[in-house]
C-alpha cells in the first residue's frame, strides 16, 4: 500500500488487502489481513492474524472495524499450512475464504454485510471430506435460516476412480443467528441435522 497514509500496527505484517464500498455510502473502505507479528522460518507456532477495516478521512486511513478471530492463524491449515484463501469485496458484501487439511480437506467462506452499525454474517458455505470417503457440503442462508446440506458417499474399489454409491441431502432451517465479525469464534455453535444427524460447525469457540 506504498504512498497511502496507512497506520499499520506495530510488527504487523500484510498478507491481504481488498478495496470496495461496504456500507454503500459511494466511498471506497479498505480491507487488510494482518500476521499480527513476525513469523519465524525455523518455527511452527501460528502467527495469530487480525482483519482490519478502514475508512478515508482526509486523505488517511482510519481504522474503522476490526476482528482477531475471523481469520484464523498462519499455520492453522494443518499438514497444507496457512489457510488463507482470499478476501474479496462483491457488492458491498465481504467474503472471507480460509481452507486446509491433509488428506482430510476443509474449506470455507464467510459472507458479512454492514448493517446495523456492526458486520454480520449473513452466508457460510462449507466442504469437508476426503476422496474416497466421504465429501459433506453446507450452504447457509442466515438471513433467511436456510441451510442445506449434502453429502456424497465415494468408494474406490482397486485403485480406480471414485465412485459415488450414495448421496444424502437435507434442508434444516435454523432462524435468528446473530453472529459478528469482531466475534465470529467467541463461542461453539453446532447445528445437527434431525434426519441423518449430521453435525454442523457454524462457529468453533477460540478458547
Amino acid at each position: 500500500m506504498s504512498g497511502e497514509n496507512l497506520p499499520i500496527p506495530k510488527n504487523y505484517s500484510i498478507v491481504d488487502t481488498v478495496k470496495g464500498d461496504l456500507n454503500k455510502d459511494g466511498i471506497d473502505e479498505l480491507v487488510i489481513a494482518y500476521n499480527t507479528q513476525k513469523e519465524k522460518e525455523d518455527a511452527f507456532e501460528s502467527v495469530p492474524r487480525e482483519l482490519i477495516i478502514y475508512k478515508k478521512e482526509s486523505n488517511s486511513w482510519i481504522v474503522w472495524k476490526k476482528s482477531k478471530s475471523a481469520l484464523y492463524g498462519s499455520r492453522d491449515g494443518g499438514m497444507m499450512g496457512d489457510p488463507f484463501g482470499e478476501i474479496e469485496i462483491i457488492n458491498g458484501i465481504l467474503l472471507v475464504s480460509q481452507n486446509g487439511g491433509s488428506s482430510w480437506k476443509w474449506g470455507h467462506t464467510d459472507k458479512y454485510r454492514y448493517q446495523d452499525g456492526e458486520f454480520y454474517l449473513i452466508g457460510y458455505s462449507s466442504n469437508y471430506g476426503r476422496p474416497c470417503d466421504y465429501w459433506t457440503d453446507v450452504d447457509f442462508n442466515l438471513l433467511t435460516g436456510k441451510m442445506i446440506i449434502k453429502k456424497e458417499y465415494e468408494s474406490c474399489e482397486n485403485g480406480d476412480e471414485q465412485k459415488i454409491y450414495k448421496r444424502e441431502k437435507e434442508t434444516v432451517n435454523k432462524k435468528g443467528l446473530k453472529i459478528t465479525m469482531e466475534k465470529r469464534n467467541e463461542k461453539e455453535i453446532k447445528i445437527v441435522t434431525p434426519k441423518y444427524r449430521h453435525e454442523i460447525f457454524i462457529t468453533t469457540s477460540s478458547e
